[in-house]
């Protein structure tokens, strides 16, 4: 099926890779219109110049409420209405509850849970006005197992996932729907320490490392599979459309069954283990 997504207007942050990325594609191959917003300006005019006048970049970082409201207000200038606002961008975070400091929960909290609402503050009054809209939040399995993830990211992770169904609640009258995804292992530049990082690394180095992810993570999962942006993004699809307005407060969990009955440790020793 295609056009599942026509007419209608979309805004993905952390689009310029990963999961992000992927999001931005099928959704306009589904017919929507999307603005994109990342650090990485090469990357972000790269994939709106490659998908044509269908898509706008906007160069920004979620931490900074000022840019989120411009993604937004750029959405509802080109197009008039804002569809959906897919809370995506994110990061793996370190440390040991021993070694943390003030300065690693502020940058875990702001950029995991606060630009989540931060979006969903500025989207709010586009969607209210329309009476319709999708908001959908990136969470991950490290919000439902203590096995998943650093504290900072799990404990951030399920803050997000509690927000998702309190705002649905609240958003529910106004024709809002108010969902999350919980991505299980995502063979993406997260495990490189983010795609800034995975830049920095020989090209033949970043193949042979995610290879070696991909096995791991296969071997962590009942279907016996890595996991991939695209299988991501589809879910976020289904969610985005009208096939999925029944459906609100819902954490999506896709994760080839890992939570259910995989393995908690994988060989594939990334830089990072927030997923």
């Amino acid at each position: 099926m295609t056009d599942r997504l026509k007419g209608k207007v979309a805004v993905v942050t952390g689009g310029t890779s990963g999961i992000g990325e992927a999001t931005v594609e099928v959704f306009v191959a589904q017919g929507a219109r999307v603005v994109l917003t990342g650090r990485s300006r090469d990357k972000g005019e790269a994939l709106a110049a490659r998908l044509g006048d269908a898509t706008r970049y906007v160069a920004g970082d979620v931490r900074d409420e000022a840019d989120i409201a411009r993604a937004i207000d750029t959405a509802v200038g080109e197009w008039g209405r804002l569809d959906c606002l897919f809370n995506n961008a994110g990061a793996g975070m370190g440390g040991t509850l021993e070694t943390v400091t003030p300065e690693m929960i502020r940058d875990a909290f702001d950029l995991l849970y606060g630009s989540v609402l931060l979006g969903m503050k500025h989207a709010i009054p586009v969607m209210k006005r329309q009476g319709s809209g999708a908001i959908i939040n990136n969470a991950s399995v490290a919000a439902l197992s203590a096995n998943y993830g650093g504290f900072l990211y799990s404990s951030a992770k399920a803050a997000v996932r509690q927000l998702t169904k309190v705002a649905g609640i609240e958003l529910a009258p106004y024709g809002i729907t108010v969902n999350s995804i919980a991505p299980g292992g995502i063979a993406t530049p997260i495990f490189f320490g983010g795609s800034e990082r995975a830049n920095t690394m020989a090209e033949g180095h970043v193949a042979a490392s995610m290879a070696k992810l991909e096995r791991g993570l296969a071997a962590a999962t009942p279907l016996q599979r890595s996991g991939h942006a695209r299988d991501i993004a589809y879910g976020a699809l289904y969610l985005a459309s009208d096939e999925g307005r029944f459906v609100t407060c819902h954490d999506l969990v896709i994760d080839a069954g890992m939570t259910a009955g995989g393995k908690t440790q994988f060989d594939a020793k990334p830089a990072t283990t927030s997923w």
